[in-house]
Formats: C-alpha cells, sequence, structure tokens
C-alpha cells in the first residue's frame, strides 16, 4: 500500500485529501506545519508528499528545498498543492524538484488523478493556472455592469474663499463649491462656485433638463462661478434659484449685480435662459423624488444648510457653519450651556445618512480666526458625535491647505474621532469625488 504524507495548515483542506485518497487505496497520514515535515517524512516514510506552499513558520518552498537537499529524502515524490497557482509558482516548484503541481479548488477526482499519474510513472505535464472543478464549470460569468440610474451626488468644487491652482492643489482639487445631487430625471445643484463652470460643461453634453441651484449664502466664493455657468446662455433652459431671505438684497439683485457692467463684459439680461429667482419659504422644497430641508447655519449673513432625501437616504450639505464659536477646549469639556445655541442645526443634522460639512481650521488656525464663520476641527468632530452621523465628508477646504497639509488633516481628524471614542468613516471632499447611493 503506498503511503502520501498530506501537509496543508487548513484543517478542512487536509480531511479532504485524506478521505479521498483513503478511499481509493492509500495509507495517509497529515500534519499541518512545514516544520515538522522532515521529521514526519523520516518516520512516516511516504512514498508521496502533498504539500502547500503557504504555511506558517516554514514556507512550502523552503520545505521543498529541504526535502530534496536532504539525501534521506530526496528520492521521496512531491505534489505541490496551493491556491497560488500561477505560472511563476507552478515554474518554481518544478525548478526545485516537485513532480507535479495541483491548484486549489480541485476537484476529488483531479486529485485521485494526478496521484495515480505520479505513480503510474508519467512524467509531469503542464498544468492549467486554473483548475476546472465541478463548481466553476458552473458558474456563469458574472460580469456587472455600473448601475447610473441609482441616486447620486457629486463634487465639482470642494475649495473655500478663492480657487487655487497647481501641482499641489492636484489631488483635492482648487474650484470653489459646487455640489450635485440626481435621481432619476431630477438633478439639484448646491452652490455656484467656480466648479459650476465645470458642470456646466458637462451638462451641456446631454439634452438640457430644468436645473434647480440652492445657494447657500452669497458670499462671492459660492456664486462666483454663475458667470461662466453655459447651461445660463441656453434659450429655453430652465433655471431655478433658491436662496433664503434676509439677505442684505433680494437673490436676483445679488446676481445681476456681480454682472455690472463695471465688472463684467454680459448682463444677467443678456442670458438667455429662462430664470426664476425663488426666496425659500417652504420646507421642504419638493423637486420630483427629491426633497430639499433647509434650515439656518451659523455663518456671516443669511447662510442655510440643506438636507437632501432621496432613495430612503438623507445627506445632509452644510458647506459654511461656525460650531462653538470661540470655543477652544477639549471636545471633552464642552458643557449643555455651550451646546445650547446650537441646538436647532444639531436636530437638522441628526439622523443624517451622510454628513458633508467643513471643519476648516486646525485648533491652532481657529484661535486667530475666530468669528470668520468656520468650525475648529475638533469642534466638527464633537459635531458628528453628538449628531450620530456614521459617515462625515469634509469639505470647503482653506485655500491655504495644500494637498499634503489636507492628507495631514485627515490623519488629525481620525486621531480627534478615535479619542472621543467616534471613529467613524472619515474622508475630504475632492474636485470630481462621486458616489451612489
Amino acid at each position: 500500500m503506498k503511503r502520501i504524507l498530506v501537509v496543508d495548515d487548513v484543517a478542512e483542506v487536509r480531511m479532504m485529501i485524506q478521505q479521498v485518497l483513503k478511499r481509493n487505496g492509500y495509507e495517509v497520514d497529515s500534519i499541518d506545519n512545514g516544520r515538522q515535515c522532515v521529521e514526519k517524512v523520516l518516520s512516516f516514510k511516504p512514498d508521496l508528499i502533498i504539500l502547500d506552499i503557504m504555511m506558517p513558520e516554514v514556507h512550502g518552498f523552503d520545505v521543498l528545498k529541504i526535502l530534496k537537499a536532504n539525501e534521506a529524502t530526496r528520492g521521496v515524490g512531491v505534489i505541490m498543492c496551493s491556491a497560488k497557482g500561477y505560472k511563476p509558482d507552478q515554474d518554481t516548484a518544478m525548478q526545485l524538484g516537485a513532480d507535479d503541481f495541483l491548484p486549489k479548488p480541485f476537484d476529488n477526482q483531479q486529485l485521485v488523478d494526478m496521484t495515480k499519474k505520479y505513480f503510474g510513472g508519467h512524467s509531469a505535464v503542464a498544468i492549467p493556472l486554473i483548475m476546472n472543478t465541478a463548481e466553476t464549470a458552473a458558474c456563469k460569468p458574472y460580469l456587472p455592469a455600473l448601475d447610473t440610474s441609482r441616486a447620486y451626488f457629486r463634487f465639482w468644487g470642494t475649495r473655500g474663499s478663492t480657487p487655487v491652482a497647481g501641482e499641489r492643489y492636484a489631488r483635492y482639487g482648487g474650484n470653489t463649491p459646487c455640489f450635485e445631487v440626481g435621481w432619476g430625471n431630477e438633478m439639484v445643484i448646491f452652490d455656484a462656485g467656480s466648479g459650476i463652470r465645470e458642470l456646466g460643461i458637462h451638462l451641456m453634453k446631454d439634452h438640457l433638463r430644468p436645473l434647480h441651484i440652492f445657494i447657500g449664502h452669497t458670499h462671492w466664493d459660492h456664486i462666483q462661478g454663475f458667470p461662466f455657468f453655459l447651461p445660463a446662455y441656453v434659450p429655453g433652459a430652465e433655471l431655478h434659484i433658491y436662496g433664503a431671505s434676509g439677505f442684505g438684497k433680494d437673490l436676483e439683485s445679488v446676481f445681476s449685480g456681480q454682472l455690472d457692467a463695471d465688472y463684467f463684459p454680459i448682463q444677467l439680461s443678456d442670458m438667455k435662459s429662462k430664470m426664476e429667482f425663488i426666496h425659500l419659504k417652504e420646507n421642504p422644497v419638493k423637486i420630483g423624488k427629491v426633497l430639499v430641508f433647509w434650515e439656518y447655519v451659523h455663518h456671516p449673513g443669511a447662510a442655510v444648510g440643506f438636507k437632501i432625501e432621496m432613495n430612503r437616504k438623507k445627506i445632509t450639505y452644510i458647506s459654511d457653519n461656525e460650531f462653538l464659536q470661540g470655543y477652544l477646549g477639549s471636545p471633552k469639556d464642552v458643557t449643555s450651556k455651550l451646546l445650547a445655541p446650537y441646538k436647532q442645526v444639531m436636530d437638522f443634522i441628526a439622523g443624517s445618512d451622510i454628513l458633508i460639512t467643513e471643519s476648516q481650521y486646525p485648533n491652532d488656525e481657529y484661535a486667530q480666526k475666530i468669528g470668520w464663520g468656520h468650525t475648529a476641527l475638533s469642534n466638527g468632530c464633537l459635531l458628528c458625535k453628538l449628531t450620530g452621523v456614521k459617515h462625515w465628508i469634509v469639505t470647503h477646504h482653506d485655500p491655504a491647505h495644500d494637498d499634503e497639509f489636507l492628507d495631514r488633516k485627515l490623519l488629525l481628524t481620525k486621531q480627534i474621532l478615535t479619542d472621543i471614542e467616534y471613529p467613524i468613516q472619515v474622508c475630504h471632499a475632492f474636485d470630481g469625488f462621486m458616489e451612489y447611493v
């Protein structure tokens, strides 16, 4: 009776091989590591070894080298058996003295046939990289295609204050705020910073649908791209532009003012699209299947944040918001008295699946910029914990913060979240960032 030693660190594989070979008339023993292989070979005296490659302590190839270097074990046959069935691994095994190579997974009959082939004295033949088992043969090819009909959001601009350019900003981008969401035939745009220019070019490639543009506030970085928004010049295109009341001027006057002849060669009246300026009153605003809720936030002037409900998801987008204005202490020491003025915004954020908001300044920078309308990093982390969000996308990056700075800032953000025992998923938005929901 021929003896076979199975060397594999996975118990299920060892047992399966043993059972199959025993049923076919072989005497079989096994061990679970390469370190004891030579000792076991000397005591069991097998005629053939079925040897795994990826094993702890001693790698299968190292075991093979040891076996072939030892005069007492050199003549024992070896079939390498591994999920690493790549051609370089097969070639290495044969060069080191293996008699054959059995890629995993394999059918029982393939194992029996290769064992019989060895004992029948047949020379090794080329082995396929993947064994065609009954399971693999029965599988239909799985070729998933991206479902672009799903609800989505996309960033066209993620920078605050002013656009920036250059190789130091290549990864996160330099356009000022513009955020798009869509579901089915509905598209909603938030803010008209310089990023809306790229969005406009993109929209011109297709049939223009009615566009709904919500302006968080009318500071320059949130409207400066509108004069370069190509759909605004298309006859018959529909633009519905929403903003909150409380500005020094009405919304249409603000947009008209930035296109004054002293600033720009084309005036608002020269744009051929059908434009409607709407002051936010209804809450939520319903656009097809998309609901847009809004709430006033803490930023100089009349500023609002938005919560979008679509496809059973809640995405909150608040580009500018100074949470815990002037607070420089530890997030662990914040009192209910300090939080009281922010309850309305916190309630608005609570329950969001995704929070998209700023935390523009690391704490040392924030000390010099209190009252500018932006949140200190640790205070932003605390806001996430207090509102229970599970995914935070940080946007509205300071123009002075290049790619390297933002990478380090993100690491610090994760550290703070861990320190306050709320290590949620967090990332930085960048121009072009897109996700389906």
